[in-house]
């Protein structure tokens, strides 16, 4: 197959291994820093070995294709894509989910470089699956799964969107402070932080929240509670907020609900000074949101393209 105008992106992370060596310089001090520990330094050059190989593997093909780019997830952010480009994710889900936010509808393959090691729920290809694959992307001849995104627009004219979840509160283990609105309801709140999950996300963070209701209603007698992860192209948002404090000046009544279609939830922030607003747990790439920020959260019209077969 011809080249062409074909462009294949790799996005890689680095490994535990690679992390260690950056702070300590070389791999003896890092196998010291580890070994000290008591830990198993081997593992790490174990894993560190299966994704570099997974990495050249894919490279290796991918040039037979068309023309490879090798990108790590840290510039992802400040990446222009053409909207032809093909990408492939080499990581773990989150990988998967971090890149997928910064696309505008170009296919992304997602690739286990380690199914002894990760699940992979948004990783179903291998290394050596490439070779298979990628003829196929480029002729356009593949099939996709949709995924729903959430956006954030904040009153200024800010926009950031989460393929997992947003996380809207302090950036510390203080009370995050600020109105709430949703379908005409309003109320000022303190809390420990909303949170506001996608399809895809609604088997992450937005679980654990669930399983600790679920778990403290058993232990109050009800076992009615269930949880049932929505489907990833499902155009609909899930709601919780996290440890609501009702007071003299703050009430807990809208702490858990749906959003769909063109529906929004609105916050106005009353903190002076430490809110923020992050998702995919990326707090790095947070925006501010502190006294008289206002952000609508609600589905976005972008859709992720996962390929799948």
């Amino acid at each position: 197959m011809d080249r062409g105008m074909n462009k294949v992106v790799i996005v890689t992370k680095k490994t535990r291994l690679s992390e260690l060596i950056y702070k300590y310089n070389t791999v003896e001090q890092a196998k010291f820093y580890v070994e000290h520990m008591g830990m198993d330094f081997s593992d790490y050059i174990i894993e560190n070995e299966r994704y570099e190989k997974a990495v050249q593997t894919i490279n290796s093909i991918a040039s037979q294709y068309a023309r490879v780019s090798v990108v790590d997830r840290a510039y992802i952010p400040n990446m222009i894509f053409d909207r032809c480009d093909i990408i492939v994710v080499v990581g773990q889900d989150g990988l998967v989910v971090n890149t997928m936010k910064y696309l505008d509808g170009q296919p992304i393959i997602g690739v286990n470089p380690d199914k002894d090691r990760w699940d992979g729920i948004l990783l179903p290809f291998e290394a050596g699956d490439m070779q298979r694959m990628l003829p196929k992307v480029i002729e356009g001849n593949y099939s996709t799964k949709k995924v729903t995104m959430a956006q954030a627009q904040t009153k200024d004219g800010q926009m950031m969107l989460a393929v997992n979840d947003f996380f809207i509160g302090c950036n510390s283990h203080g009370s995050a402070r600020y109105e709430i609105c949703v379908d005409n309801r309003q109320e000022k709140q303190s809390s420990s932080g909303i949170i506001v999950s996608t399809g895809v996300g609604s088997t992450g963070w937005y679980k654990s929240v669930i399983t600790q209701v679920k778990q403290i209603a058993a232990m109050f007698g009800n076992d009615s509670v269930y949880f049932k992860p929505m489907n990833w192209n499902e155009e609909a948002l899930t709601y919780v907020v996290r440890e609501p404090y009702p007071s003299c000046s703050t009430s807990a009544n809208i702490v858990f609900g749906k959003i769909e279609n063109t529906s929004k939830i609105v916050l106005t922030s009353n903190m002076p000074s430490g809110g923020i607003i992050f998702s995919d747990g990326i707090q790095e790439d947070a925006i501010e949101f502190n006294a008289g920020m206002e952000v609508e959260i609600g589905i976005s019209q972008k859709k992720g393209e996962l390929v799948t077969a």
